[in-house]
């Protein structure tokens, strides 16, 4: 199995370069045995590899425009040039020298490298290459004729053919005939589709066009959603969109409220689809009369193109595509919502999977995890996933070696995400990261963004093909570095959530404006982080690590693991009849947070979340004296957990409020001071409800209360008994060493 780094090199691609470069490398390695290679030898090997296949007739990408009509006629130089791309996209494992024009595997994956790594990297290069180049159609678009030459027709002659009689005219065969019959050819095109063009009824139109509708939305351009090509009336350009039908809409509602009820839609579906490349505003001019004005209010999304400088073939197909990834996706969503989710769309949510399929499918993780090896006391992995569904951001705490960054992996293999489909990052903390550089990016002085580890995955789960899967990214040590020095604005960006289209969405990681270059813009310009991505930070507590700070801890789940018991074993009496437990992908709804603010609460749920606020009102009166209240954030996650524990069955509502004490409210504790030890000693009271404590009394020595808890011993009863005993452990530390956190254990 390839190592993570080079598992998952081919994972986004628009051309075959990376995978021919890659196979120029292995190639030249075999001969050589060399690691290094120059840029010349590989611009050869590439351009041979291409010129051989052109020769032989095979379906390849063609040069690119402007460089040569064939491969053939292309020069070294050219190539070198061509070059840049592909070595930029894969610059996470190769180094590029500039003054000696040398190739090389960065010194990481050098460390990697055996004839085994090699072998397997050629053929997963080999295996790539052969699925993208099938997946190429044989004229480079799959149309039986040139897009760019009809449309350029269409151009030429349309306000000629406007003059001439309407019946059987030629163009109108064009349309609803000819152009319908070849775009259905194309491999992205599918049964759902229906194809329409149109050059007027009886005569002709001010405005011609060719419409794809999915069925399942629409099969009238009047109403719905649907892609379609559309020429100006004077025909200097045709546009390419995604649009809404205007008929309907403002026949039922008036033009005023129709026109309302369309720029909301525009607006949502800006919000909902990637629409990565396209133009979304309104200046769309079509005609000099009011149509214009429909127009403008219904597109989502526009390419324009311009008689005088229309594309070439492929890059009108390419950018169809994009508009059909997208339209796919857009009806995707609405179909399922349609089927699955009716009139659960309510007070800016979605309804979250059916409660009852959430504990049999924990039970399945938790025995995923056991025939791997692990196991981990209950209610841990419960613990885990209400934390994650409470808030995407997790901290898992304690020493050395107890597991902590195997249970993120376990945890996330088992709902289908690995570091082979790139769904499962391990981010390693270094202790030199003083700002987000590492993890973001930055533009060096060319001005070319150079994303980090982070900002590439946020890239990946934000594509509209990916949206329903969810991303783990650990961040492992954590600590190591101070996180607020370079985890600050991920901490602030997770505050913005909020509901659009029934999408979880933030604002902006990386605004537009920061980025100099166009490329980048449309690649990472406005990237948020999408609801899909789940973060978790192991962290071991120890002299050689920082502690967090209160703005950290508000916003996380602190998982501890120090508690640990040896004799749990990997294996156990009958382990050999259980049957083995296969990976399950999971849909993002499995994970997703049903509510951002408590008044998004549904009616049942309102007893429970006034009954924790009643316990943190009171809880907030024991920390006052020490200044560490907890407010409305704080609040609301521990009531969002607490509904999520009773809606599935998974905790009962003291265990429930327990772990939130244990993990949300005592980690904020510290000092040495004697009102830190009476905040513990009132705490310890709550937990210990219906036992007469005498705080007071043990202000100067807790000993006969904290040794209840000495080892050997069985925990007293408790209502909180997990809170408890972690008070018990911080008030011994201030007794002992004068000084005491949550973090000393």
């Amino acid at each position: 199995m390839l190592p993570n780094d080079l598992a998952t090199i081919f994972k986004n691609k628009q051309k075959s370069y990376k995978m021919v470069l890659v196979l120029s490398f292995i190639n030249h390695y075999e001969k050589t045995k060399s690691l290094t290679v120059t840029l010349n030898e590989i611009a050869e090997s590439f351009l041979n590899y291409y010129r051989g296949k052109e020769e032989l007739g095979f379906k390849i990408d063609l040069p690119p425009k402007g460089e040569a009509s064939s491969w053939k006629e292309c020069s070294l130089g050219q190539i070198r040039n061509l070059l840049k791309t592909p070595i930029d996209a894969l610059s996470s494992i190769i180094e590029y020298n500039s003054l000696q024009q040398t190739l090389s595997f960065k010194s990481p994956v050098k460390q990697l490298l055996n004839e085994r790594v090699f072998q397997e990297l050629k053929e997963y290069a080999e295996r790539e290459l052969e699925s993208y180049n099938n997946q190429l159609p044989s004229s480079s678009t799959g149309l039986g004729f040139s897009l760019q030459a009809v449309f350029q027709e269409v151009f030429n002659s349309y306000l000629e053919a406007k003059t001439q009689s309407f019946a059987g005219h030629r163009l109108g065969t064009l349309f609803r005939q000819t152009l319908p019959n070849e775009l259905k050819k194309l491999p992205f095109m599918d049964d759902h589709y229906k194809i329409q063009g149109s050059i007027g009824m009886g005569n002709w139109a001010t405005v011609p066009w060719l419409a794809i509708m999915d069925k399942r939305v629409t099969d009238t351009t009047q109403k719905g959603e649907y892609v379609v090509y559309l020429f100006s009336e004077d025909m200097s350009s045709v546009y390419l969109t995604l649009a809404q039908g205007v008929t309907v809409p403002t026949r039922d509602l008036g033009k005023k409220q129709g026109y309302n009820y369309l720029e909301q839609k525009v607006a949502e579906m800006r919000g909902l689809l990637s629409l990565q490349g396209m133009k979304k505003d309104d200046q769309i001019f079509l005609t000099s009369s009011g149509l214009g004005r429909d127009y403008q209010v219904s597109t989502v999304a526009y390419y324009r193109y311009d008689r005088n400088n229309l594309p070439d073939d492929e890059q009108l197909i390419t950018d169809l595509k994009n508009v059909m990834d997208n339209y796919r996706f857009y009806v995707e969503r609405q179909t399922d919502l349609s089927e699955d989710d009716q009139n659960s769309q309510m007070m800016g949510r979605i309804e979250p999977m059916d409660p009852q399929l959430i504990k049999p499918k924990l039970n399945e993780i938790k025995a995923f995890i056991k025939q791997n090896g692990f196991h981990y006391p209950d209610p841990l992995i419960e613990n885990f996933y209400l934390s994650l569904k409470t808030k995407p951001f997790v901290i898992l705490a304690g020493i050395s070696g107890t597991g902590k960054t195997k249970l993120v992996k376990l945890f996330a293999e088992s709902v289908g995400a690995t570091g082979e489909n790139g769904q499962f990052t391990l981010i390693p903390v270094r202790p030199d990261w003083n700002d987000p550089s590492d993890l973001i990016g930055y533009q060096d002085l060319s001005g070319r963004f150079k994303p980090g580890r982070l900002t590439e995955v946020l890239v990946t789960a934000s594509l509209t093909e990916n949206r329903n899967k969810p991303y783990f990214i650990c961040l492992d040590e954590m600590n190591l570095a101070r996180v607020e020095h370079y985890f600050s604005d991920l901490l602030s960006l997770l505050e913005t959530q909020r509901w659009m289209d029934g999408q979880i969405v933030t604002e902006p990681l990386i605004p537009n404006a920061s980025l100099d270059r166009l490329e980048d813009q449309e690649l990472y310009g406005d990237l948020g982080i999408p609801e899909n991505v789940y973060l978790i930070g192991t962290v071991n507590m120890d002299e050689t690590t920082y502690p967090f700070s209160k703005k950290v801890l508000d916003r996380a789940n602190t998982l501890e693991f120090n508690h640990i018991d040896l004799t749990q074993l990997p294996w156990s009496e009958g382990d050999d009849e259980q049957e083995i437990v296969e990976i399950a992908p999971v849909s993002q709804r499995f994970l997703r947070a049903d509510y951002l603010n408590l008044v998004n609460v549904d009616a049942e749920n309102k007893e429970l979340v006034k009954r924790t606020t009643d316990k943190l009102v009171a809880i907030n009166q024991i920390l006052e004296e020490i200044h560490a209240q907890v407010g409305f954030r704080i609040r609301d996650t521990i009531s969002f957990y607490s509904i999520y524990a009773e809606r599935f069955g998974l905790l009962t509502e003291d265990e429930a409020f327990d772990l939130q004490l244990l993990q949300k409210i005592l980690p904020r504790i510290q000092g040495s001071h004697t009102s830190v030890k009476r905040v513990l000693l009132k705490l310890l009271k709550v937990c210990l409800e219906g036992e007469s404590l005498k705080v007071n009394d043990l202000l100067d020595d807790a000993s006969s209360l904290y040794s209840r808890w000495d080892a050997g011993k069985e925990a007293p009863a408790a209502k909180y008994p997990q809170s408890a005993r972690k008070l018990a452990f911080m008030l011994r530390r201030l007794e002992e060493d004068g000084f005491t956190s949550f973090w000393l254990s």
